[in-house]
């Protein structure tokens, strides 16, 4: 029967999620594992690899495929998956016992303090919108990619999670990447940068010269970043930028290219090493070099994207991933979760006054003008 516990471990419960609730000393972290393309099993093997490294994990997916837990993973019962669903919004609406409905639904209840979902985006954006909600204020929530290049990582957001984005949204990105490269990556003062086809101030469409000029004003007031202007689709992995602020569907265009590149790139480089006897001893001259280089452009590496925006957070690795791949997401939620970067956010947006008024609150905020 889906969401029967299966296995005996305590996890805690806070009741439900309220505004300003605190998580636990160790949070826990719902995983839907549904929808991976190596199967639920090889998630239940990413959380066995995060618990043995004192996470504590809560698996929503067909308790038959995932095997008897390890301690510190407790296995609920959720055989149906809704990760390739046509239409993600309808699907998580009215599929109540979906894996990943289940899932958030355990983090709005405050079973669980952070959300990784190894299926669809769109599915875990639109459970995680109807059940965990919007935090207060914000337009829409974001997906932030801390991308895998040499060197520091640069955060590009929105990488998938709205098509079409307004001045507004985009403030709000500006301030979520800034707090998630702040508190997550360690950046004091993270250089913010807005994707554009040139970096004169006048360059690109109305949206990115009316962002870009609200941006410097904010960064003059608020001073919890530093704007560097627009930035160009090369300077995703110059290092010009520490955050690069973009639209979904232009980011998530931007992602898959610097994906395809680094593989084809990889690629080239193994035939290049096995196309002589002289190539291949310099091959394996150069593979200790050559095997840093691949774990520092690994998707794996980072975990997946950072869902930011709703009442608690939420991490979504890419389906092709690996067990490695799914317990670094894993761990990288417990870590937002502990760091509560819901919360930091939050707080970044009010001090900055880029919060979305209430309708009351704007009503009175015209009559005092």
């Amino acid at each position: 029967m889906a969401g029967t516990i299966t296995s005996t471990t305590t996890t805690t419960s806070s009741g439900p999620l309220l505004d300003g609730a605190s998580a636990p000393s160790e949070p826990v972290v719902a995983v839907d594992c549904n929808g991976a393309d190596m199967g639920p099993a090889e998630v239940a093997a990413g959380a066995a690899l995060a618990a043995a490294q004192g996470a504590r994990v809560l698996l929503f997916g067909p308790a038959a495929e995932l095997g008897e837990p390890p301690p510190g993973v407790e296995v609920v019962d959720a055989p149906v998956s809704i990760a390739k669903a046509a239409d993600p919004v309808a699907a998580a609406r009215t599929t109540k016992d979906a894996s990943i409905v289940l899932a958030t639904r355990a983090v709005a209840e405050g079973r669980a303090q952070a959300l990784v979902c190894a299926g669809g985006t769109g599915a875990a954006l639109a459970a995680g919108t109807f059940n965990i909600r919007r935090d207060r204020g914000v337009y829409r929530p974001a997906l932030a990619l801390p991308l895998p290049v040499p060197g520091n990582p640069v955060t590009l957001l929105d990488v998938g999670a709205n098509a079409e984005a307004r001045r507004e949204h985009l403030i709000q990105f500006a301030f979520m990447g800034a707090a998630l490269a702040r508190i997550v990556l360690g950046v004091p003062r993270p250089r913010v940068g807005l994707l554009s086809n040139g970096e004169e101030d006048a360059r690109g469409g109305a949206l990115v010269v009316e962002t870009g000029a609200e941006l410097r004003e904010r960064d003059a007031e608020a001073n919890l970043f530093e704007f560097v202007g627009n930035v160009e689709g090369g300077d995703l992995v110059s290092g010009a930028a520490d955050v690069v602020v973009t639209d979904g569907f232009t980011g998530n265009i931007a992602l898959k290219v610097l994906e395809g590149t680094s593989q084809v790139l990889l690629g080239a480089i193994r035939e290049a090493a096995r196309s002589s006897m002289r190539a291949s001893a310099g091959g394996l001259l150069l593979k200790p070099a050559l095997g840093t280089l691949r774990m520092e452009i690994d998707p794996e590496g980072v975990g997946g994207a950072y869902l930011l925006g709703l009442r608690r957070l939420g991490v979504v690795p890419h389906g092709r991933f690996k067990r490695t791949g799914f317990a670094q997401a894993i761990l990288l939620a417990r870590l937002g979760a502990r760091e509560d970067i819901v919360g930091q956010t939050h707080e970044s947006l009010a001090q900055a006054g880029a919060l979305r008024l209430s309708p009351a609150s704007a009503a009175g905020a015209s009559l005092r003008r």
